[in-house]
């Protein structure tokens, strides 16, 4: 079967190279995603050959995409992948509507109604923004996101066939082909903002401050469970097998640098904690050392500090 061909708005047909570079000089980092499909085309942890970008532990989608038009030339030099923009690193927030299934109701509204009504609910207008058509017909709205504000994704809360896309999550950008069509721009100004009243409906309301005694109370229990943690997953460690290890070791680091990031455990003590074990399974000290360092530093970025209630 043939497919469609993306047009671009000034009549131009851009190669996917072109469609990457273009997305990257607006600050988007991108990926490769499989040719004909909108899955990544990136190696898995178990077949990770931990080498160049995964040198010091296996690094995913979101860390490994890229504005750097040299690393995308080479990453689409012989293959016509697709392509992702990994919204969280690109400060991206991306209002998903999709359209029905085939087999729903004639009666149900696809996304792109539904935001109009919400819109219309909120006495707002539906924003002006950067705007793409996807494969099966829906829309992706862009907005830029607040500044260290790490919005997670979310399906249906403003909505049904109403998506969102931030932190954990990507989109297919323009210029990509699958078989049942083609990403393309409908409107091609810069993102706006989001919107407050758009901001505020997808943030959870904030609880009451608890009791001083009620916060040394979870202190103190955070920090238990955190130690149960530990154990949990040096004992994993310790005892993986061969061929294991180092993946389980960089799991296990990944899983507790969350505790030093929300300050219920010392990184020392952690570091200390996971070098022994990793020597005990068999796995050589230095290379114990670079992945215990990089686990923890994956996890403490991705896991911001507790806010004070």
């Amino acid at each position: 079967m043939t497919q469609p061909t993306p047009i671009r708005r000034d009549g131009e047909h851009p190669t996917p190279l072109d469609a990457a570079l273009e997305a990257a000089a607006r600050g988007w980092h991108v990926f490769p995603l499989r040719s004909g499909t909108k899955r990544p085309a990136l190696h898995g942890e178990e077949q990770c050959p931990r080498i160049r970008d995964c040198a010091g532990g296996h690094r995913k989608w979101e860390d490994r995409a890229t504005t750097d038009p040299d690393r995308i030339r080479r990453a689409w030099a012989d293959r016509p992948f697709n392509i992702g923009i990994a919204t969280g690193p690109s400060r991206l927030l991306v209002v998903d509507l999709d359209v029905p299934k085939a087999n729903s109701s004639q009666d149900t509204p696809d996304g792109a109604t539904t935001f109009e009504a919400l819109c219309e609910r909120a006495g707002r207008p539906v924003p002006a923004t950067y705007r793409t058509r996807t494969a099966s017909g829906g829309q992706h709205l862009y907005f830029t996101a607040r500044t260290g504000n790490r919005m997670p994704n979310s399906a249906g809360k403003l909505g049904r066939l109403i998506d969102t896309r931030a932190w954990g999550g990507y989109v297919v950008a323009p210029g990509s082909l699958t078989p049942t069509g083609a990403y393309t721009v409908l409107d091609d100004r810069a993102p706006a903002p989001l919107p407050e009243w758009l901001h505020s409906l997808l943030t959870p309301p904030r609880s009451a401050a608890p009791s001083p005694a009620a916060i040394a109370d979870r202190a103190v229990r955070a920090k238990r469970y955190a130690l149960r943690g530990l154990e949990a997953e040096t004992a994993s460690v310790a005892r993986a097998m061969q061929g294991e290890r180092n993946s389980t070791l960089l799991s296990a680091a990944r899983a507790l640098g969350r505790f030093i990031a929300w300050g219920d455990l010392p990184r020392d003590v952690v570091e200390e904690a996971l070098q022994q074990a990793g020597e005990a399974a068999g796995l050589a000290p230095k290379a114990c050392a670079a992945t215990i360092r990089s686990g923890l530093n994956w996890s403490i970025a991705h896991n911001p500090q507790r806010r004070a209630a």
